[in-house]
C-alpha cells in the first residue's frame, strides 16, 4: 500500500459556484501537471485551530513545483489512527461523504482529499475572517446588534435551507462554526457529526393552474412566499398525484403562478448523543430519536446567543445544563442600552421566533414539517430580500491583517510513519 494518495476534487465533482474561482483553477493546474494531490504539494504555514478529532492549517500550493499565486486555503489534517482506537472514524468518512456534496457560497468547497500515511487530509477555502464567536467577543455587552444578528442568522438559515434539501442534518450548529469568509459573508464549518438521510421534497404551488408546475415555472423560488400561513388560516388546498400541494393564489398574485420547494429529510432517525451540549435538543437528550428538527432547535439557540451573550439553558456544569433544556422554561434577559430601547419591537420579534424555535416537543416546532419555508416568513426577518441575500453589504468584513500577511517563511515539514507533524518557522507546532 502506498504511503501517501491523493485526490483532486476537481475531476470527479463540477461545482458551478466555484469552478471559476483562481483557487480551483490552481489545484486543477496541480492535478493536469501531477496526476494527484500529495502533501507535498503544500506549504503548511500555520495552525489555525484544532476540533475534536483534527487540527487545521493555513496552506498554498508549494511554488517550487510550478509558479503559481499566493492563494491561501485550509487544510484539516486528521490522524485515523487515533479515531480508529476512539471508535470515531466514521466521523471522518461522513464529513468527507458531505463536503465532497456540496456547492453553495455559505458552505466550503472540498478543493482536494489526500491520504498521507495515518494521515487524512481535506484541503478547503480559507476564512480569513476567523469565527463568529470570536468576532462577538469583540462586540459591546458581548452580543450584536439587532440587525447584525438578523444578517448572520439569515445566511445560516439559508446554507441550512440548502443542507436540508441535500438530506443532511447538520446537528453541529454553534458560533464556533460559522467562519467569516473574506467578503464577510458566512461560511459554515465541520460537517463530522452531520447526518444523511433520505429527503422527499414537496412542491408548494400558488396560481390557477397547476399544470405550471410540471411544464414551467414562470418564478421559481425557494420557500418565500406566505403559503404556510395560507394553509394555518384553513384556506383550501389539494395535493396531486404528483405530490404538488396547490394553494390558493394570495390576493393581488391571481395569473401568477408562484412555485416553493420544500424539502426536510424528515423521513430517517438517529439516536445517536452527538453535538455541543448548549445546543442539544430535548429528545437527543431523552434518546427519543431525532431529524432535521435538531438543527432548527439549534438555530433557536443561535440566535439567542447572538442577541444576548450566552445560551439559555447553560448552567454551572454539564448535567445541569442538559437537565434545564429538558425541564427549564425559556425566559430572555433584558437589554439595557438606548439602542435596545429603540429597537424594542425588533427585539421582541426575534424572542418570538425564539420561542416558536425552542419548543421542545419536535413535532410542535417552528420548521418541523415546512423547515425554512416557515421560518422565513416570520416578521423577525421582513425586508430580508432571500434572492439577493449574498448582494447585501456584510456589518463586518475582514480588514486586518490575516495570518498569512503575518507569517514569514516556513519550510514544509516532513511527513513519514511517525506521531507528530512539526511546522518549522517562527514557531513550532506539534500536531499530535
Amino acid at each position: 500500500m502506498s504511503g501517501i494518495d491523493g485526490v483532486c476534487a476537481f475531476d470527479h465533482t463540477h461545482r458551478p459556484h466555484r469552478a471559476s474561482q483562481p483557487r480551483w483553477q490552481a489545484i486543477k493546474s496541480l492535478c493536469a501537471q501531477h496526476g494527484q494531490v500529495q502533501l507535498d504539494h503544500f506549504h503548511l504555514l500555520c495552525r489555525l485551530g484544532c476540533g475534536d478529532f483534527g487540527k487545521v492549517f493555513l496552506c498554498k500550493i508549494n511554488n517550487s513545483l510550478r509558479p503559481h499565486p499566493n492563494w491561501y486555503y485550509a487544510m484539516k489534517i486528521v490522524d485515523r489512527d487515533s479515531l480508529t482506537l476512539k471508535n470515531k472514524l466514521k466521523r471522518v468518512h461522513m464529513e468527507k461523504q458531505v463536503l465532497s456534496m456540496l456547492d453553495h457560497p455559505f458552505l466550503p468547497t472540498l478543493y482536494a482529499n489526500f491520504d498521507a500515511y495515518q494521515y487524512s487530509c481535506l484541503v478547503m477555502d480559507y476564512c480569513p475572517g476567523g469565527d463568529l464567536f470570536t468576532l462577538q467577543q469583540h462586540q459591546p455587552d458581548l452580543h450584536f446588534s439587532i440587525s447584525t444578528a438578523r444578517f448572520f442568522a439569515a445566511e445560516v438559515l439559508v446554507a441550512l435551507e440548502y443542507l436540508h434539501m441535500m438530506g443532511i442534518v447538520y446537528r453541529d450548529l454553534k458560533p464556533e462554526n460559522v467562519l467569516i469568509q473574506e467578503d464577510g459573508h458566512i461560511m459554515l464549518s465541520d460537517f463530522d457529526l452531520s447526518l444523511h438521510l433520505e429527503v422527499h421534497p414537496k412542491l408548494l404551488k400558488r396560481g390557477p393552474e397547476y399544470e405550471v408546475v410540471n411544464k414551467r415555472m414562470k418564478k421559481p423560488i425557494l420557500c418565500c412566499r406566505n403559503s404556510y400561513e395560507d394553509v394555518k388560516r384553513g384556506k383550501k388546498n389539494a395535493a396531486t398525484a404528483d405530490g404538488i400541494v396547490l394553494l390558493p393564489a394570495a390576493e393581488g398574485e391571481q395569473g401568477v403562478d408562484i412555485v416553493e420547494i420544500s424539502a426536510e429529510p424528515i423521513n430517517g432517525r438517529s439516536y445517536s448523543f452527538v453535538g455541543t451540549h448548549e445546543y442539544l435538543a430535548p429528545e437527543v437528550i431523552l434518546g427519543l430519536g431525532h431529524g432535521s428538527a435538531v438543527d432548527w432547535w439549534a438555530f433557536g439557540v443561535f440566535l439567542y446567543e447572538l442577541l444576548f451573550g450566552f445560551t439559555p439553558f447553560k448552567d454551572t456544569g454539564s448535567d445541569k445544563t442538559l437537565n434545564n433544556i429538558i425541564k427549564q422554561s425559556l425566559t430572555f434577559p433584558r437589554r439595557t442600552n438606548s439602542r435596545d430601547r429603540k429597537n424594542s419591537k425588533e427585539i421582541a420579534k426575534a424572542q418570538d421566533l425564539i420561542r416558536k424555535l425552542l419548543v421542545k416537543n419536535p413535532k410542535k416546532r417552528m420548521g418541523y414539517n415546512m423547515g425554512s419555508c416557515e421560518i422565513k416568513k416570520h416578521d423577525f426577518f421582513d425586508g430580508v430580500n432571500w434572492a439577493l441575500i449574498r448582494s447585501v453589504k456584510p456589518p463586518f468584513i475582514p480588514t486586518t491583517r490575516t495570518l498569512h500577511e503575518k507569517q514569514t517563511s516556513f519550510s514544509m515539514p516532513k511527513l513519514g510513519v511517525k506521531d507528530k507533524i512539526t511546522i518549522h518557522g517562527t514557531h513550532q507546532v506539534d500536531f499530535f
